[in-house]
């Protein structure tokens, strides 16, 4: 495969998920070794005048006083990564952990952290070799960045901690010794250079907003088949309607809905069967498109934090400067996931409304209640919407904003943090609880249309439909609705269902 050249500039969220996911090679881009290089130079000249210099010749947090002598400095770098590998809990996936290794080596591209490029090429070729530190998820209070998480990436370096290595967990030592690797030492200023930033949180921010960016359409795609299914008025989606209010997302997902069902037979125009539908249906582009903005604005805040230089304290090689401050600070993702959670949550909201539509005799336009011939002796969907409304009522608690809390720590010297990474795993979640509502809702949309008898699907719906029944048949009689509910959200998570209307209506959704 190709290798992607990493220059601390240019790195997309997409560039993140082909190496934490396809697990493509990386390589240093020749113009930043060359600012690494300069950088590193500043960092020994402050260490030959002895110089007082937050991190590289003092003690770190409320230690900042304590001047550390030159020859401490390899003792008080490996105490900074063990002190701090102080995670806890599950450890992150292997893709979010290759994600937040991509990134760090990202940031230390930029030439303003003083690392030695002997040792960033160590991380890049563990990167590359498959050596997978093992990172706990919890224990990041988002500011100074991702200490304890960082820090467990760190101690594999070292030969310490733990690894996953061609699908085995072993010593980091181990890991390192199979792939071919020797561990390292860290010089001045390197462990903090390592650990300082907002690496973690932007990992997993990053592949969640790549896997939204797709749900965002695929919301668009099950509305549009249970629009079919339930006869729905497709007046709604008139472009007028939208654009005389001005929102672009609005008028993309409307646009999407009514290019996705032209040429159906299913729809009905207003006054024909009744002269509106309920919100879920006649409100789907205005929530559908109010989330899609927010997905499109937290993608753009991360995809600004990818490639930022996040640690601290920042050395300029231009004027020699070596300043501290607090880029390491991950408000602006805290803020970004948080607000993505709530826009996830609600489009997992409004999918499960149109779930019960499809399932509720009372509301589903003489459908068969639960979808099923044989209600009684089967109970169809009855239990799938069980699950939706449980996981959209679990996306509720977490969407609640871990930015607006703050906790003192480092004997208040750093007294307002961000709690980014937990809103950043929040959001994960929250987008994971949406792709099974949308798998929920993409199979009783079909079982709804194949219950309708013959007729006609929309130029973009008609693909996605037959895709879905290609893997899973109609529901007759019941069976075990995990394994067909399994099957689509797998399905949902290839992008095949995207890809093909796109190709249909020969556009990006």
């Amino acid at each position: 495969m190709d290798k992607i050249y990493i220059d601390g500039h240019s790195l997309t969220l997409e560039q993140v998920a082909m190496v934490a996911r396809e697990e493509r090679p990386v390589a240093l881009d020749q113009a930043a070794v060359e600012r690494i290089n300069r950088s590193r130079d500043i960092v020994e000249q402050y260490v030959d005048r002895e110089e007082v210099v937050y991190g590289v010749t003092t003690g770190f947090g409320r230690f900042s006083d304590v001047a550390i002598s030159r020859d401490e400095t390899e003792t008080l770098q490996r105490n900074l990564i063990v002190s701090h590998a102080c995670g806890v809990g599950d450890s992150f996936t292997r893709d979010v952990t290759r994600a937040v290794m991509l990134l760090r080596v990202n940031t230390l591209c930029r030439g303003y952290s003083g690392v030695r490029l002997e040792t960033l090429r160590l991380l890049v070729e563990m990167l590359n070799s498959g050596v997978h530190p093992s990172i706990p998820q919890k224990g990041s209070l988002g500011a100074s960045g991702d200490l304890a998480p960082l820090a467990h990436m760190v101690l594999v370096m070292l030969g310490e901690g733990r690894a996953e290595y061609k699908g085995e967990i072993m010593s980091g030592a181990e890991a390192l010794k199979r792939a071919g690797l020797k561990p390292c030492t860290l010089s001045s200023k390197e462990g903090l250079a390592l650990i300082n930033g907002t690496q973690a949180m932007s990992a997993v921010a990053s592949l969640t907003l790549v896997d939204a960016l797709m749900l965002v359409k695929m919301a668009d795609i099950t509305a549009a088949l249970t629009l079919e299914a339930l006869g729905g008025i497709e007046d709604a989606f008139d472009k007028r309607i939208h654009e005389v209010r001005g929102h672009s997302g609005q008028i993309l997902s409307a646009k999407n809905i009514k290019d996705l069902i032209e040429e159906s037979s299913y729809t009905t125009r207003q006054g024909e069967k009744r002269v509106q539908d309920a919100y879920a249906l006649r409100c789907t582009s205005q929530v559908h498109g109010a989330c899609r903005d927010a997905v499109e604005y937290a993608a753009r805040v991360v995809g600004t934090e990818i490639n930022a230089v996040t640690d601290n304290p920042l050395i300029f090689p231009d004027s020699g400067d070596v300043l501290s401050g607090g880029n390491f600070h991950g408000e602006p993702v805290a803020l970004a996931m948080d607000f993505l959670g709530i826009a996830l949550s609600e489009l997992a909201n409004i999918s499960e409304r149109r779930i019960e539509r499809l399932v509720n005799p009372q509301l589903s336009n003489d459908l068969p209640a639960f979808l099923t011939r044989k209600g009684g002796l089967n109970s169809g969907f009855m239990i799938t919407q069980y699950a939706a409304a449980a996981l959209v009522s679990e996306n509720k608690v977490l969407a609640h904003p871990a930015s607006v809390d703050s906790i003192p720590s480092s004997a208040n010297q750093e007294d307002h943090v961000s709690m980014g990474t937990i809103a950043a795993r929040k959001a994960s979640e929250i987008k994971d609880n949406l792709a099974s509502v949308l798998a929920i809702e993409y199979l009783a949309s079909a079982q709804a249309i194949d219950l309708q008898g013959t007729g006609k699907l929309g130029r973009g719906t008609g693909p996605v439909y037959k895709m879905l029944r290609a893997r899973i048949k109609p529901l007759e009689e019941d069976r075990i609705m995990h394994v067909d509910m399994q099957s689509a959200l797998e399905l949902i998570m290839s992008g095949k269902p995207v890809r093909s209307a796109e190709k249909m209506l020969m556009r990006e959704l």
